[in-house]
């Protein structure tokens, strides 16, 4: 019996569902999903196994205009998914009438690979604003095969499943059949205490900060974590804490409470704040966070 496996790359602008859809496949919260933009920063991969197929998965951070370094280490992140899919997924909203980057749109329309366009959030749309997108993206994007969804509903997602299994060339499996992502724990500690910190504040706060988890020590029972959050000014620090620790507090109750689902086991977490000034702009620690790659 033959064996399919291949890279199956999503773009898109920031908050479009790339996340959401990821998630949908694999079927655990990969990604980070919230509601502001810019919640992706490092490509992630998801890996689906089947009997006779394996699906990897890379959710990149959203097309934008790099305003600082750590955006440009991003973006060279989504340069690379054009480097090494064997399927391409591009992911639009109702709504949306273009991406924020040329030259990637025109990567796109020119791929010599599948490129699959969703148009995603169709629960928010009627019938002839669908209608009219679907004309808009066939006309823009010729060599694209066009499916209408809502990854958050589920709708159509399984669909697009089947279709993308249908594209992946033969090949043995790349990873582990039981490997759920190439990511290590740690991983997704720090994302989880990062996406708390999107929901949980407002303005530049969240953009601000890094999370590095220094401790993460696994028994039978309970895994033990000790992470810091750094973030670039004292005031930022002092938000981030909260008056008498409560926000902090509150960060870490929800981010044990989802660690706690994710790994199966009790968590015990102690969160620490610290200013590192500048950290976006200065090379070395974007290296250290696992940018500049």
């Amino acid at each position: 019996m033959s064996h399919k496996a291949g890279f199956v790359n999503i773009i898109g602008n920031p908050n479009v569902g790339k996340s959401t859809l990821m998630n949908a496949f694999v079927g655990e919260r990969l990604s980070i999903i919230t509601s502001k933009a810019q919640t992706t920063r490092h490509r992630i991969l998801g890996i689906v196994n089947g009997e006779d197929f394996q699906m990897i998965l890379s959710d990149t951070p959203g097309i934008i205009k790099p305003a600082y370094e750590m955006q440009e280490s991003m973006m060279n992140f989504v340069k690379s998914a054009f480097e090494d899919a064997d399927i391409l997924i591009y992911m639009v909203e109702i709504g949306e009438q273009d991406l924020k980057d040329e030259a990637f749109f025109n990567k796109i329309i020119h791929s010599k690979i599948p490129v699959l366009l969703l148009l995603n959030k169709i629960d928010n749309s009627n019938q002839e604003q669908l209608e009219q997108q679907v004309a808009f993206w066939t006309e823009k994007v010729p060599n694209a095969e066009i499916y209408p969804i809502s990854a958050l509903k589920n709708f159509n997602v399984p669909e697009v499943f089947q279709r993308i299994i249908s594209l992946l060339p033969e090949s043995p499996a790349y990873y582990p059949k039981d490997q759920l992502t190439d990511k290590p724990e740690r991983f997704f500690v720090n994302e989880t205490i990062r996406e708390k910190i999107l929901l949980n504040y407002s303005k530049e706060i969240p953009y601000a900060v890094e999370i590095v988890t220094e401790e993460f020590f696994e028994d039978e029972k309970i895994i033990r974590i000790r992470s810091l959050i750094m973030v670039e000014r004292e005031t930022q620090k002092g938000i981030i804490i909260g008056h008498k620790g409560a926000a902090l507090k509150k960060v870490g109750t929800e981010a044990r409470e989802d660690l706690e689902k994710f790994f199966g086991k009790q968590i015990h977490i102690e969160l620490v704040v610290k200013v590192n000034k500048n950290w976006r702009s200065n090379a070395n620690m974007l290296k250290r966070f696992g940018y500049n790659q």
